[in-house]
């Protein structure tokens, strides 16, 4: 087995996820932050206007949907806290189900997984995400995708790589799939 479908490296892959998350976001709330803690509405163009640097504090779940409007009987903190626990256990589950061959998955997983931790954090420091990443689309898409930051990034491709890897590995998923299906025919042989 490759180092890179180890937990040990799977693990340095969440740490770094996190660390380059929470240093990123420290650098977009100190460089972005007036006197008040609140943005000042400047951004850095980073490719022209295409992507820019430009705070924003996002105080709702995904795309700025609010926890009030899902359960309006639990805290946000509680809400979000929960949402937490429930998404971390079914991505460890799905990271333990997954055939060990399978690395691209496996990666995947930890890298959403990493995300989803450097978010959890903003929100328990925070009650708040800290989103400075603002990309320009053309606009018969939208004006502007909604602004993110480096844990999202993290999610994103995870969740790209999980998706790509039965096309990339498609004779390794070929294989598994093979391998389970002759399993449960000697399961099956077997009982009668």
């Amino acid at each position: 087995m490759k180092f890179y479908n180890k937990w040990p490296f799977h693990l340095g892959i969440i740490i770094f996820s996190i660390v380059a998350d929470q240093l990123t976001k420290l650098w977009a709330v100190a460089r972005f932050t007036n006197e008040t803690g609140g943005p000042n509405h400047e951004y850095i163009d980073v490719i022209g206007s295409l992507v820019r640097f430009d705070l924003v504090f996002n105080k709702g779940a995904a795309f700025s949907s609010r926890p009030q409007d899902i359960a309006p009987f639990l805290p946000p903190w509680v809400f979000f806290l929960l949402i937490s626990i429930v998404a971390t256990v079914v991505l460890l589950w799905f990271y333990k189900s997954i055939d060990k061959r399978d690395w691209m998955s496996r990666l995947g997983v930890v890298m959403i997984l990493g995300g989803a931790v450097g978010n959890f954090i903003d929100r328990m420091r925070l009650q708040m995400v800290v989103d400075f990443i603002d990309c320009d689309f053309p606009d018969f898409i939208m004006t502007r995708f909604p602004t993110f930051n480096v844990a999202d990034s993290f999610v994103t491709v995870g969740v790209a790589v999980v998706i790509l890897s039965p096309v990339i590995l498609r004779k390794l998923h070929k294989q598994i799939k093979e391998e389970k299906e002759a399993n449960k025919q000697s399961e099956v042989n077997s009982r009668q």
